[in-house]
């Protein structure tokens, strides 16, 4: 029985009726943040100007006003200020958190210097423009509702509290690694006081020699506090993104509406990838698979299950990434997809390629145009190449092993690529109407083909590796043996690989084509040398297939720079340094972050 998901609506969600505040909020930001930190670099910034000292303004802006101590402070808060902006911008409740905290000191300190009488004279209240800010903030808090990741929340603390002490110990390293230059205040006392307050930007009791030794420590220490500031923002700010985790129970209910519903779209199997999660429309009866990669909620292909329920699928995939400030994209669609896509997510779309599909009974060797196909098979064949074509389940599992070891020593790279057509996995047991074809040469396996099902009477082209050192032509030849088989499997269509921007290259050495189109082409044959972008399209057109558009959907394009990044990363095409990789620890759960976010938006409320 398949269980009804709920529609995630954030409780302080509210109809986007004033999308400009975040924007001015966040442009207030990065103005704010730059000044002061023109203020610190450029002395004869604050000092001179064509029409007024800079200083002459810092009754204005919240850290410009001039004194000897707060210009490394400006320093620090122009960082601040700058990282925030971007979360600002995108409602991130933490960022406006870290804003409203900097106000509120901000006029905190305009009270305890009025109190003192230490306010610079000048043309208004300083603290004017911070108390009006803050205040607006405050009224508008509903419109700042985005969700960071909850569990970075403490290790956000726990960083910060362990590269303060590193801090202070590589800080009184430098204070202490060159003692004939110390005049005075040397001292244990002395040297703590001077690393902790150089932290801050502020001078200590020692004094050196040299002017440039006493830089050399002030800029040391300065930077360390900068990079423990910016390290602990950034996980503070981190968008959040679940472990994608696809639980046996979402396995068996996306695999429920592919029995019903799978003949739709070939990459619908590959929604089965255990390292995606799944979110349902609120009937149940549709369900999309994503993964969140660099703060983008990267889904693949068409939702599964009955078109009428897409809208609902597509309205909580899109209400979860409103919750938490990741930017919606879709990898793949098709053109059915797309355009209910961009009328129920608000989306534009781009054509991204075209997929390669044979239809079983027009498929022939026969005739001019498949002679390059045909002569290739027949010359394999004679080098006593034979293929075997069967259903997953009916292959011995001594076999099965043998398949999966060619599978991974014929990877191209030590990581396994594939996130919108690979499933991923070989020889799993639930995967038993997956259909292999094997080459063989004396008795030893030398090539592998894996389809997945496309409904009850379609493949689609999952896995292709080979020896090394095989001869070349075995790809074709095992696709000629699935052809040839497929009327014994019930199957009558089969679909190939993707070819990117296909018609891009196909047009563009055509007779006629415009310069642009010429040389677009011509980049992504430069290209082609990393990608396989024209390897693919011309592997493809020996087989004479149908080619169905495919899409990528997008909200805005200024996104589009940052959906290319994420899906190059979940292709596995860009792999970070592992020190850069998210992850560790115990996998969560979409459902468990929703939990935890829903606990935090409650405490709020």
């Amino acid at each position: 029985m398949m269980s009804a998901v709920q529609p995630l609506v954030h409780p302080l969600v509210q109809p986007k009726r004033r999308p400009w505040i975040p924007r001015v909020a966040g442009i207030a930001c990065y103005l704010i943040g730059l000044l002061d930190i023109v203020y610190a670099l450029l002395p004869s910034v604050r000092n001179t100007g064509p029409i007024k000292p800079l200083h002459h303004y810092g009754v204005y802006v919240p850290g410009l006003e001039i004194d000897p101590y707060t210009v490394s402070v400006s320093m620090l808060v122009g960082v601040m200020l700058l990282l925030l902006a971007h979360g600002l911008r995108r409602r991130k409740h933490r960022a406006w958190m870290g804003v409203v905290a900097l106000l509120g000191l901000t006029v905190l300190g305009h009270l305890v210097a009025l109190a003192g009488h230490f306010i610079p004279r000048g043309p208004g209240n300083g603290g004017i423009l911070p108390a009006v800010l803050l205040v607006l903030l405050l009224v508008y808090r509903r419109e700042f509702y985005a969700l960071s990741d909850p569990r970075s929340r403490w290790r956000a603390v726990w960083t910060f509290f362990a590269l303060t002490v590193a801090d202070l110990a590589l800080g009184l390293l430098i204070v202490a690694v060159r003692p004939a230059e110390i005049v005075n205040g040397g001292g244990w006392f002395a040297r703590v006081e001077e690393v902790l307050l150089g932290l801050i930007g502020v001078s200590g009791p020692m004094s050196f020699k040299v002017d440039r030794y006493n830089d050399y420590v002030y800029f040391s220490l300065l930077g360390l506090s900068l990079l423990t500031l910016l390290v602990t923002l950034y996980l503070f700010l981190r968008p959040a993104a679940p472990d994608a985790l696809l639980t046996p129970t979402q396995e068996s209910e996306v695999r429920e509406l592919l029995a019903k519903h799978g003949r739709r779209d070939s990459l619908g199997y590959f929604a089965l990838r255990r390292d995606k999660s799944v979110l349902f429309s609120p009937s149940g009866k549709a369900c999309i698979a994503y993964r969140v990669v660099a703060g983008v909620m990267l889904a693949s292909g068409d939702p599964v299950g009955d078109p009428e329920a897409w809208p609902g699928a597509i309205k909580s995939f899109c209400d979860r990434a409103d919750k938490y400030a990741w930017i919606p994209a879709v990898m793949g669609c098709s053109e059915l997809g797309g355009e209910i896509w961009c009328r129920e997510g608000g989306m534009d779309a781009l054509e991204l390629g075209d997929e390669a599909v044979v239809e079983v009974a027009d498929f022939t060797l026969e005739g001019r145009a498949m002679r390059n196909v045909r002569q290739m098979v027949n010359k394999i064949e004679r080098k006593g190449y034979i293929c075997e074509t069967r259903r997953l389940r009916e292959i011995p599992v001594a076999e099965v092993l043998v398949i999966r070891r060619l599978a991974t020593d014929g990877r191209s790279t030590e990581t396994e690529r594939g996130f919108s057509m690979a499933l991923g996995r070989f020889g799993d047991a639930s995967d038993g109407d997956c259909v292999v074809v094997t080459a063989r040469k004396d008795g030893e396996i030398r090539a592998v083909l894996n389809f997945v099902p496309w409904g009850k009477d379609g493949l689609s082209l999952d896995l292709m590796r080979r020896d090394r050192t095989a001869d070349p032509g075995l790809n074709e030849l095992m696709i000629v043996a699935a052809l040839r088989e497929a009327g014994r499997l019930s199957v009558t269509r089969i679909s190939l690989n993707f070819a990117v921007f296909r018609s891009a290259l196909e047009r563009g050495e055509r007779i006629g084509a415009g310069p642009v189109l010429r040389r677009w082409r011509g980049l992504l044959v430069f290209l082609s040398r990393w990608f396989q972008i024209e390897s693919l399209y011309r592997f493809n057109v020996k087989f004479r297939p149908i080619w169905e558009p495919r899409f990528v959907a997008f909200r805005q394009t200024r996104d589009l720079p940052r959906i290319a990044l994420a899906a190059l990363e979940a292709e596995a095409f860009l792999v970070l340094p592992s020190m850069l990789q998210r992850g560790g620890g115990r996998p969560v759960a979409a459902d468990a972050l929703d939990a935890a976010g829903a606990e935090a938006g409650q405490r709020r409320a």
